[in-house]
């Protein structure tokens, strides 16, 4: 029996079956790890913005609260010289209604400790964007209210568009922007924001003051690279600085596309979110990172597939992308 907290999901796809490790593969002289922090609900109709509930709910099922359920998945890529984390799950500073509301599990510790990852030996984390759901255990709240980076060692990296637009607290997506996952990054000195366009520093203000205080300066990137065969690169839509991240090595190619593509069952270009700022300009991204990725092989990794972490992607015989085989 399921009680009202997750809803009448099928038995199949139920939060509880979130393995720590979801998937291993190479990729060239890459290793992936497909790590999770559980899965989460959130409403589907806002999941599929104007595509009709009819439609939508073929592909998956939603409970009487009209939630779906949702991956969090989180890739380490061991490079050979360096261990880079793509996206941080949503973390465990969510107060307890939003808890109850997402049914989340704040299970990526677990996870990276299943995979063999410790914490102090990432080198760098990559955030495509900055919504909660996506950067959260970029730092973790300890039971003295305080909170610290979960990753001492690390590199932070993250749009300098997503820092400027989050701390405006805007009214359509301040909920989505919790300073608590980057504000302390900053005060460490380990956030590093890329912008190709930027030169020097970047010092933003404090919104939440009457009289906006700067914080400490941020470094700006204009190299896309990261590190050698991981480079991030700008597909906006969702917001307008989000990134994704391609991952090369040894001829094959591999992208973290975001919330471009959040799971396998928005590869129609047109299923776009209700969350996405600009859905016109999503479709287009859409349509120019498939026309790249499948003649091109690319394998497309999920942000928020729970079931298919990841993926090759094809044309059917009606000239729609799905997944291949």
């Amino acid at each position: 029996m399921m009680s009202s907290r997750t809803g009448n999901v099928h038995p199949a796809s139920l939060p509880q079956d979130a393995d720590l490790v979801r998937g291993r593969r190479t990729l060239g002289d890459f290793e992936l790890v497909f790590c999770s922090d559980g899965s989460y609900l959130l409403d589907g109709g806002a999941m599929f913005g104007v595509v009709p509930k009819t439609l939508w709910q073929k592909r998956t099922p939603a409970d009487e609260l009209n939630r779906i359920l949702l991956g969090l998945n989180t890739v380490v890529v061991r490079t050979g010289q360096h261990v880079v984390l793509i996206e941080t799950g949503i973390g465990n500073k969510q107060p307890p209604r939003m808890r109850e509301i997402h049914a989340n599990q704040e299970l990526l510790p677990a996870s990276l400790a299943a995979a063999g990852v410790r914490p102090d030996e990432v080198t760098h984390v990559i955030n495509t964007h900055l919504h909660f759901d996506h950067c959260g255990w970029n730092t973790t709240l300890h039971l003295d209210g305080s909170v610290t980076p979960t990753f001492p060692n690390a590199r932070y990296f993250a749009a300098a568009g997503e820092l400027e637009h989050g701390r405006l607290q805007l009214e359509r997506d301040a909920v989505s922007y919790l300073g608590p996952n980057y504000d302390p990054l900053i005060a460490s000195g380990q956030l590093t924001l890329l912008d190709p366009q930027g030169a020097g520093e970047f010092t933003p203000t404090d919104p939440r003051l009457d009289a906006p205080q700067p914080l400490p300066p941020v470094t700006i990137q204009t190299s896309t690279e990261i590190v050698p065969g991981v480079r991030v690169e700008a597909f906006p839509g969702h917001t307008a600085s989000m990134l994704a991240v391609h991952l090369e090595s040894q001829s094959e190619h591999a992208c973290y596309i975001g919330d471009l593509i959040p799971t396998h069952h928005h590869l129609d270009p047109a299923w776009v979110m209700g969350y996405d700022l600009d859905p016109l300009t999503c479709i287009a991204q859409r349509k120019r990172f498939l026309a790249q990725a499948i003649p091109e092989r690319w394998l497309v990794l999920f942000t928020h597939d729970h079931q298919v972490p990841a993926a090759y992607v094809e044309w059917n015989e009606k000239g729609k992308p799905v997944v291949a085989g």
